[in-house]
Formats: structure tokens, C-alpha cells, sequence
């Protein structure tokens, strides 16, 4: 099953803060719940892990980036990511680009497109609900790389985005998020807000 994901996120700072952050791999990923860099193996390639709990399911994934291109000019990455369920029922890969925006008042904005291809276990989900699943996580992603921007300046408002980045959970809440997921389907199907 593939999904294809196009997003934007208002940052609170300038595209010089967010295109230096962007290209802190570590840090980018640990913006995402569950996820982080294990290993570098140079400056393109990576070793990482994902872990989620949504309900009564429970995955693990064990994978590899790949710094594909960066483009300094656009302030642009594409990554490609691969990686395997650790008990080997499913697997995941990604190719994202990902980039800083400049937005009205000298803002900035992170932007990504992203075709996420699941097979396995985790592909049983279904379309709609795998849909779901990636906005919450998107959208814990990107309040989390924007905290981490905040956290770069000085002042009340970056103390605190550190303190917001400190208490960070480590893994998604699994009811809680299943439960965002799950209301978000029943507005899908019934066309409410």
C-alpha cells in the first residue's frame, strides 16, 4: 500500500535557523515520536529505529536512511528511507523531500512531500486509516521540529520550547493517539469537523 503525503509547518523562526536544522539528521529524527538514529555510518547514511504501540498493536521497525541530495540554494533535502519490522511481518520505505520556505514577515515554513510505501502486517490497516496514522504522527513531527527552532533563539519563548523538547515523549502514546486516529476516521466518513 503507498500514501503520498504533502505538508506544511509554520516555524517560528527564519529559513537560516530552519535549514540548519533540517540538516541535523539526528535531531530531525528525534522530532519524530518513536524514532531515532542508531548509528551513522557516514555523512549520507544512516542506521535508525522506529517503535509504535497503537491499541494492541505493536511494531518495531529496524531500517536505513539515505542522505539522497542536498541542495543548498532551495534548501532542500531528499531522503530515502528503508526499514524492516523486527519481526519480519512488514515493511516500510520512504522517499522524502523536505524543505525551508520563506513565508510572509520573514517567517519560514518546513514543507515536505513524502510517497510511504507499507507491505505486510502493518499494510492491513487499510488507505484511510493508514491516512489517519500519518497525520497525527505528521503533525506531532512538525510541533516538534518547530519547537526545536523556537528552542535556537533566546528569550521566554525559546526556554520554553526546551522545556517542551525536554518532556517530549519518547514513543507515541498509543491511546491517545489511537483514540485522535479513531475520531478522525469517523469524521472522514461522515464528512464532519
Amino acid at each position: 500500500m503507498q500514501v503520498d503525503l504533502d505538508k506544511q509547518f509554520d516555524l517560528p523562526g527564519s529559513t537560516t535557523q530552519g535549514w540548519e536544522f533540517l540538516q541535523d539528521i539526528p535531531g530531525v529524527a528525534s522530532c519524530m515520536p518513536g524514532a531515532e538514529i542508531t548509528d551513522k555510518i557516514d555523512d549520507n547514511n544512516y542506521k535508525g529505529k522506529v517503535k509504535m504501540k497503537i491499541g494492541p498493536a505493536a511494531m518495531a521497525f529496524n531500517g536505513d536512511i539515505v542522505i539522497n541530495s542536498v541542495d543548498a540554494v532551495k534548501r532542500e533535502i531528499n531522503l530515502i528511507g528503508k526499514g524492516q519490522d523486527s519481526k519480519g511481518s512488514s515493511s516500510a520505505s520512504m522517499d522524502l523531500t523536505a524543505s525551508i520556505i520563506e513565508t510572509d514577515g520573514g517567517m519560514s515554513a518546513l514543507k515536505g512531500n513524502a510517497s510511504v510505501t507499507v507491505t505486510g502486517k502493518a499494510a492491513s490497516m487499510g488507505g484511510r486509516m493508514m491516512m489517519q496514522v500519518a497525520d497525527q504522527i505528521l503533525n506531532q513531527f512538525g510541533s516538534n521540529f518547530a519547537d526545536h527552532i523556537a528552542a535556537m533563539g533566546e528569550g521566554r519563548e525559546a526556554e520554553e520550547a526546551r522545556e517542551h523538547i525536554a518532556e517530549q515523549p519518547q514513543e507515541i502514546n498509543g491511546l491517545k493517539f489511537a483514540w485522535t486516529v479513531f475520531i478522525g476516521w469517523l469524521r472522514s466518513l461522515f464528512g464532519g469537523k
